[in-house]
């Protein structure tokens, strides 16, 4: 039997909730399911920001907000959050998944796709490490941003001053690059050290790799504590 993101989402994902970042590709959820799509830029921007999708039907989003903050969205409201392929673009994820899990209800679902970067432009980058996610939580992302962005470059065969010109030109318009990279067991790490040093308020449904298309699909049910 073939398994596969629709029928996880068929068996997880019920009542209300979000996608975040869905861009060209939004997760394909069943009936008992009520989706709002976030993005932090309104659809003519996206178009824009995103010239290599000019071919692709967008999203448009029904509310503009930072995905990492979810700002707009109050505690305790949501009965699912989806992102998918979106923890990679997050300068924070450690942040990111507290918000996810401060907006969902308890049992709420959130449902992650991560791409396994062995097989994406960033196979030759080194992996993210929790010591690098906990420093950036600590210190503040700004403090890395632009290695990151210098690693992005460096995938595209620039060296010397056209990757420091790419560079700058790609922090000045802030384009959404995957400032971190993992491999299923670095993703197996990453939520046991969240659930057992950081102690987030989650037990874990379902990892699975989708091996279609080169992705681990990770399932965490919001559980009633505290986020430290």
């Amino acid at each position: 039997m073939k398994i596969d993101r629709d029928m996880i989402a068929r068996q997880y994902l019920a009542g209300n909730g979000i996608e975040i970042g869905p861009l060209q590709r939004p997760l394909n959820v069943p009936d008992s399911a009520k989706v709002q799509y976030i993005d932090r830029l309104p659809i003519e921007e996206l178009r824009k920001h995103y010239p290599e999708l000019k071919d692709h039907k967008l999203i448009e989003p029904d509310i503009i907000d930072n995905g990492e903050e979810l700002s707009k969205i109050k505690d305790n409201t949501l009965d699912f959050v989806i992102a998918c392929h979106f923890l990679e673009h997050c300068e924070n994820p450690i942040k990111a998944i507290q918000n996810m899990l401060r907006v969902l209800r308890s049992d709420g679902i959130l449902f992650i796709a991560l791409p396994d970067k062995r097989y994406i432009r960033d196979k030759d980058r080194p992996v993210t490490s929790i010591t690098h996610l906990e420093l950036e939580h600590a210190l503040g992302a700004r403090w890395f941003r632009r290695v990151h962005f210098q690693e992005w470059v460096e995938c595209e065969n620039r060296k010397g001053a056209e990757a420091r010109r790419r560079v700058t030109e790609l922090l000045k318009m802030k384009y959404s690059i995957h400032y971190h990279v993992w491999t299923p067991i670095e993703m197996i790490e990453l939520i046991v050290h969240l659930k057992k040093k950081r102690r987030l308020p989650f037990g874990v449904e379902i990892i699975y790799y989708n091996e279609e298309i080169k992705e681990v699909i990770i399932i965490l049910k919001k559980t009633e504590g505290d986020f430290l």
